[in-house]
């Protein structure tokens, strides 16, 4: 069945820096979410539980709203292609969003502030789906070529990997009175730049990576109101054929458990920087919280993205996987050794190793989902990788869900009160950031060994689509 997929094994590098700066986007959203979460409780008088429903209940929103958008973006007949539009006018929801759900005022109450940004995040969760999960899509076509897939998605990390540089020194600007009188007028501020700049970014795949037409496609499931809901039986289905495929259930059950366990420990870093380094005083905190991600940042985008695209050529996707990973496990195990009471330089000798996880796992991950579409294409005679990439995201985000409500279970375990600290409740979020990583990492490791799509497997596929086929497909990109 022909598709819309092009053979061309080299990407223009303009393409690939447009599909780039919609990844700043996707990336800088939830960057600057996750430092600006940190103020409900630090500011807003959010308890740790309320706090960990305000991850929980949207994300898992997000994570259920994308397997119907995947569906709906396979199958769309338009003049456009299939995602163009949708990665529009999600990026313009995204953006309006964004500004508006951090209005927060303390006078208004914690109870009306609570209700007030969980219905405006479902918005804006609603809109990430919208965009998000074609605008992936668009990358995972982007090429056939089992290593210009991997130079796709390292040209895409390298540029997202900035919203990691930039967004950490919200954490200055917030807390610092120069900028702002307090960090709750500061969020209301900082939203509007976030949601005006990052919604303009994610316009720009739509406007510059053109698709063919597809509305002379008879093959497509038809999607209109009428439909959608009487799709969700093929929906389900397709969802279901992608953990069929075993390479995508270790693809996506690894990410889930290396991604998740990293997410759950990371609101916690400015929370030890503060009240274990530097004794809860906030004047004195300065740049450190900022310097813990920008530098990890910097390193992931000029050092272990370039070496983990190189590894892959030279080695295979696999072994760059397995090693990138051990590297990090390194890096937690620093941690605990170099989070050290007024010596907050330390913790930067651990953030080479510890960047090769999160740094090392999308660059990889996404290009070995691009060849799991090629086998899944080759099973069903059908391109879905709006589906499989939708499924794959969704994973994630259902992790991210549950990562961020295990977050406020594990703060109010330990007995956190960013109003009382005490040594006990350090200790313990002290343990967690260590250990719940690495037994993440380790776990993955053991799904991933026995992956088997090698560069040899992969063209031996793309051969057969081809002679099926009988033909060179269309090229969706000018």
């Amino acid at each position: 069945m022909a598709t819309t997929t092009p053979v061309s094994k080299k990407v223009p590098f303009g393409l690939k820096l447009a599909w780039g700066f919609g990844m700043l986007a996707n990336q800088m959203f939830p960057a600057a979410l996750g430092v600006f979460l940190v103020v409900l409780v630090q500011n807003l008088g959010f308890s740790p539980l309320l706090w960990g429903f305000i991850f929980f209940a949207p994300r898992l929103f997000d994570a259920i709203t994308d397997p119907i958008m995947g569906f709906i973006s396979d199958n769309t007949r338009s003049k456009w292609g299939r995602r163009r539009q949708y990665v529009f006018v999600g990026a313009i929801i995204l953006g309006l969003s964004y500004m508006v759900m951090w209005q927060l005022y303390a006078e208004n109450g914690v109870t009306f502030n609570f209700i007030y940004f969980l219905g405006l995040s479902l918005v804006f969760y609603l809109g990430l789906t919208i965009f998000s999960v074609p605008f992936v899509a668009m990358g995972y076509e982007m090429s056939e070529d089992f290593h210009e897939r991997t130079s796709v998605m390292a040209v895409g990390q390298f540029v997202g990997q900035w919203a990691w540089v930039i967004a950490p020194w919200f954490w200055v600007i917030l807390y610092d009175p120069a900028w702002f009188p307090d960090a709750e007028s500061g969020v209301r501020e900082l939203s509007i730049w976030v949601g005006l700049v990052c919604g303009v970014l994610a316009m720009i795949p739509a406007v510059f990576i053109k698709e063919r037409p597809t509305l002379d496609r008879d093959d497509f499931k038809t999607v209109n109101a009428k439909t959608v809901g009487s799709s969700l039986k093929e929906i389900a289905k397709a969802t279901a054929d992608a953990f069929r495929i075993p390479q995508f259930r270790k693809i996506a059950f690894a990410t889930f458990l290396i991604f998740n366990s990293f997410n759950v420990i990371a609101t916690f870093t400015f929370f030890i920087i503060l009240h274990y380094l530097f004794s809860s005083n906030e004047a004195a905190v300065g740049i450190w919280p900022a310097m813990h991600g920008s530098v990890g940042a910097l390193i992931t985008t000029f050092l272990v993205i370039p070496i983990v695209a190189v590894m892959s050529k030279r080695l295979g996707k696999k072994p760059t996987f397995i090693i990138s990973q051990s590297i990090s496990i390194i890096g937690y195990v620093l941690f605990w050794f170099l989070f050290v009471p007024g010596k907050p330089h330390l913790f930067l000798w651990a953030l080479p190793f510890h960047s090769f996880g999160i740094g090392g796992l999308f660059t990889i991950m996404m290009s070995m989902t691009a060849d799991v579409c090629d086998i899944d294409e080759y099973n069903t005679g059908y391109r879905r990788e709006g589906t499989l990439g939708a499924v794959y995201w969704w994973m994630t985000k259902f992790g991210q869900a549950f990562a961020g409500l295990l977050s406020g279970v594990i703060m109010a375990l330990v007995g956190f009160d960013a109003a009382q600290v005490t040594s006990e409740a350090m200790t313990g979020l002290r343990i967690v950031y260590s250990v719940l990583p690495i037994a993440g990492v380790v776990l993955a490791i053991a799904i991933m060994w026995r992956y088997d799509i090698t560069e040899e497997k992969a063209d031996a596929i793309r051969t057969a689509l081809q002679a099926r086929r009988g033909t060179l497909n269309p090229a969706s990109t000018d």
